[in-house]
């Protein structure tokens, strides 16, 4: 069933919803604090086992050692940790006799305008939010990650976005917004109005139009093997007729670079950060270590 119009609720009701959409605010970091440090207590018992490492202090300081040498995000590492296959007892390498390919080139205007630095995942996703905004002509927008672990969509950049926003997007289930449907379908995904489209949940509904957006396109970034590995969405403050055969193209192009670009340093940067960790582990093995 189609939703009807949305409209701003007044007096004491809006209190009512104000009070409701802190608690969930409230209720969501919980929930991500404790996902995230219950991985990363998984990862630690992991390395314990593994290494026979003494405490779960020094398995996390050889996490944050590993996530510094090749500056990956922690819980990239973690998450890539606990689910690649455990290494051979037979040799020193986790990943022995691995292929290793060049960094891809971009060539989308903004990475090559802004010099994005060799195997840097946090300035390749600020290249490809900014040339999605400049392509369509808006200013809010966000690039989201598949998670390896629970799957769905994290943010890892945005903006022009509200502080509400972000924390109810935070992570996104395979349903129920419309970068759901892009990455279900592995295809461009327009919400001409968010007020009326049906692939939105009610809350996600409310969320999104209390963010100041009334439409917004959602890119899949894609790899060469057909699989989505993230995804940029930008948002517009008015209802949207459509974007043009031209800016579509342009969107795809920008979207494939990057999302051949995120395999590849899913398969290089993060299994290096891995063996490192491996490296590691090994030379510690019933050793204390601080984290720094």
């Amino acid at each position: 069933m189609r939703a009807g119009p949305w409209s701003e609720p007044h007096g004491d009701d809006e209190e009512v919803r104000e009070e409701l959409l802190r608690l969930r605010a409230e209720v969501r970091q919980l929930r991500t604090r404790t996902e995230g440090r219950l991985l990363v207590a998984q990862a630690q018992g992991m390395l314990r086992e593994r290494y026979a490492l003494p405490d779960a202090e020094t398995a996390f300081a050889l996490l944050q050692r590993a996530s510094q040498q090749y500056n990956v995000k922690l819980r990239t590492l973690v998450e890539a940790a606990v689910t690649a296959p455990r290494p051979s007892d037979r040799g020193g390498l986790w990943f022995p006799g691995r292929a290793r390919h060049a960094e891809p080139a971009l060539s989308f205007t903004e990475a090559r305008d802004r010099g994005v630095r060799r195997g840097n995942r946090s300035e390749v996703l600020a290249a490809v939010l900014s040339q999605t905004l400049a392509v369509v002509g808006t200013d809010m927008g966000n690039v989201q990650i598949a998670d390896r672990t629970e799957g769905g969509l994290r943010i890892e950049r945005h903006t022009g976005l509200t502080r509400d926003f972000v924390d109810f997007f935070a992570y996104v289930g395979d349903d129920g917004t419309s970068c759901a449907k892009a990455a279900r379908d592995v295809a461009q995904v327009t919400v001409q109005d968010v007020a009326t489209d049906a692939v939105f949940t009610e809350d996600a509904r409310s969320a999104i139009l209390h963010a100041g957006s009334r439409a917004c396109h959602s890119v899949p970034l894609i790899s060469a093997s057909g699989l989505c590995v993230g995804m940029v969405s930008a948002h517009f403050e008015r209802p949207l007729k459509g974007l043009t055969r031209a800016q579509l193209k342009a969107l795809a192009v920008a979207a494939a670079e990057t999302g051949e670009w995120l395999a590849w340093y899913d398969r290089t940067v993060v299994l290096d950060a891995l063996e490192h960790l491996h490296a590691l582990g090994r030379a510690h093995a019933g050793d204390s270590v601080s984290r720094r």
